[in-house]
């Protein structure tokens, strides 16, 4: 249900959405916490505040009609996600962490940007990619009305040379990511497309980028183009799997192993133990 509440504010009841849990999982970077507790982000070339009111979210910023082409399948409302909560309870590490945050989902990200960050992921921590991401929209983006800066396009970038990226301060992901930009814009790699074709096909297309490997291809395909059975593993994950899933993390699964991923991911940094935190203070989203 959805209630217009003012020209650009709406109401869209929601009954099981986290925006701490999404927000700050390591799937996006362009969100932030106010201190009234709402979030503000860009996506879409689009500005929005979101507010969590029990059941419902109250959206600042968009209309009914805006909400039903863009932020709907962003915010991957039209998921089951009662059905895959109840399938993985009948895991216990999976049950464990569907209970500690119920409310947490996969975003539908614009593949693009998706790719994009998750070059930028690569040996690095969430505080740090954040920062150079917003630089690059600061520099490279277009002015919103908000005050904010839209995301560059491939065509932006791809004209660009490594000493145009250095006030980004990514180091060697500069000129992986303007191999991708070239290659996107060209036309010979149609991410569009990603979505649709076989998984192995679409693996193997992301990683004739320079740089880009095994987990940042998983990355792209699952948080940009909605391919939820991809597993993408970094340190966090590696760890997981040894510890719960010696064996391999069970086949009856895949199918929504993005989504297993992703809460796994967020439960085992929330509780993650002493000699864990020890090993690592910092939220990481590693690339190898």
């Amino acid at each position: 249900m959805i209630q217009q509440m003012t020209d650009r504010t709406i109401w869209v009841s929601v009954p099981d959405f986290d925006p701490d849990a999404v927000f700050e999982n390591g799937q996006c970077f362009r969100w932030k916490k106010q201190e009234d507790g709402s979030w503000t982000g860009i996506a879409f070339h689009r500005e929005l505040t979101l507010h969590k009111q029990q059941d419902g979210l109250l959206l600042s910023g968009t209309t009914a009609s805006e909400f039903e082409t863009i932020w709907r399948q962003y915010f991957d409302l039209d998921r089951d996600y009662t059905t895959i909560r109840s399938t993985f309870m009948k895991d216990g590490p999976l049950a464990r962490a569907v209970l500690s945050s119920p409310g947490l989902r996969l975003l539908r990200q614009e593949p693009w940007e998706a790719l994009c960050s998750f070059i930028f992921s690569q040996n690095n921590n969430i505080p740090r990619i954040k920062g150079i991401i917003d630089r690059l929209c600061t520099h490279f983006g277009e002015k919103l009305p908000g005050g904010g800066f839209s995301f560059p396009s491939p065509a932006t970038l791809s004209i660009c040379n490594e000493e145009d990226l250095a006030p980004l301060r990514c180091g060697f992901r500069a000129k992986y990511v303007l191999d991708a930009a070239r290659k996107v814009s060209s036309g010979a790699i149609d991410l569009n497309a990603l979505s649709s074709i076989p998984l192995d096909e679409a693996r193997s297309i992301l990683q004739t980028i320079h740089g880009v490997g095994p987990k940042v291809a998983e990355c792209a395909l699952l948080f940009g183009c909605g391919r939820i059975d991809c597993f993408p593993i970094d340190v966090w994950v590696r760890r997981i799997l040894a510890a719960y899933y010696p064996e391999g993390f069970p086949k009856e699964l895949q199918a929504f192993g993005g989504i297993a991923q992703q809460f796994l991911f967020h439960y085992e940094r929330n509780h993650a133990t002493h000699s864990q935190r020890a090993r690592s203070t910092t939220p990481r989203r590693k690339c190898l």
